[in-house]
């Protein structure tokens, strides 16, 4: 009796550890009963009925590292993950709009959303996902000449997002992120996009440097006729000055001469004949001017002089009339 006691009592207590189930945060369990869908576990202790009840196991894939090599593989779990995961799909084969075969690959992030829906709704969810993008990047491909795609990253992984997250819905899951990662055309497309792209690179720098010798060129004309200009306006404001100068040098002297006049009209008002001295100190001022040259030589008189010699005769008499 005792035995059957310690019996029952340990199979009540493995009863019951068993029926223990501990989850941890972000994760779910699909419970069933019978076969049947019963409940979602979720993060914390729960308790289940054993033989009853019994986890729903899901695939998930896996990267395994073996030496230098790393490999994909699908292992069986019941904690369903649902925290964002990445898929590193392998390379293939596509064919563009212009017949041109390049190898492609692509990562894929996704989550998720509905435990339930990614246990039922689909039978190998990685597996599915995969084949999915696969084939939704041929079609996309397709329709793009080699040049479009090689571009148009951006567009090919806004395009393959929203078909895959609108296929995938059905299958609780949300894609929310797809990257192209590589792009390999062939071999002789390569070399060659490699040498056009060289010579585009050549025929601009040609461009950029013809532009630069051009722009400077403009630039020495520019500043050359900038200088030009200031230096006619310098010089124009210079003969300005000069002119002024001259001209108030003139003002100056003719009011002194005028002044000079003045005077000696005063002083000989009562004396003789002022027009007279002043014709005859013009004379002898020009007549110093002109045998004032290399050779101090007078060539000929004027036949004007003797009437400005008989006035210069009239003043030496004024002046021995006021000594006297």
């Amino acid at each position: 009796m005792e035995t059957f006691i310690a019996v029952l009592l340990i199979t009540v207590l493995l009863y019951v550890f068993k029926g223990i189930v501990i989850v941890q945060e972000q994760q779910e369990v699909i419970v069933e009963r019978l076969g049947s869908y019963e409940r979602k576990l979720t993060a914390g202790l729960n308790f289940i009925f054993p033989i009853i009840e019994a986890p729903r196991s899901i695939l998930r894939k896996e990267w395994i590292r073996d030496g230098n090599k790393s490999y994909a593989t699908l292992r069986s779990v019941d904690r369903i993950d649902l925290r964002e995961q990445i898929y590193d799909f392998p390379r293939q084969n596509v064919i563009t709009k212009d017949n041109v075969s390049i190898t492609i690959n692509a990562l894929i992030y996704f989550q998720i959303v509905d435990s339930k829906s990614a246990v039922y709704e689909i039978e190998n969810l990685p597996d599915a996902i995969e084949k999915l993008t696969q084939t939704t990047l041929r079609n996309l491909v397709g329709q793009m000449d080699l040049q479009e795609t090689l571009t148009s990253r951006g567009k090919i992984n806004d395009e393959l997002r929203t078909t895959l997250d609108e296929a995938t819905n059905k299958w609780g899951v949300k894609v929310n992120r797809v990257e192209i990662q590589d792009i390999f055309p062939p071999a002789d497309i390569q070399a060659s996009m490699d040498k056009l792209m060289k010579a585009d690179r050549e025929k601009k720098a040609t461009i950029t440097e013809a532009e630069g010798l051009k722009e400077a060129a403009i630039r020495k004309a520019e500043g050359e006729k900038e200088a030009a200009i200031r230096s006619a306006e310098g010089e124009k404001q210079a003969e300005i000055l000069r002119a002024e100068g001259v001209a108030q040098a003139r003002v100056i002297e003719a009011d002194a001469e005028k002044e000079a006049i003045d005077r000696i009209i005063k002083a000989l008002a009562n004396k003789g004949q002022p027009d007279k001295y002043l014709i005859a100190m013009k004379y002898l001022e020009t007549l110093q001017t002109i045998t004032s040259g290399e050779n101090n030589k007078v060539v000929y008189m004027p036949y004007e002089a003797t009437g400005i010699l008989s006035s210069v005769d009239g003043i030496k008499e004024m002046f021995d009339k006021k000594v006297g």
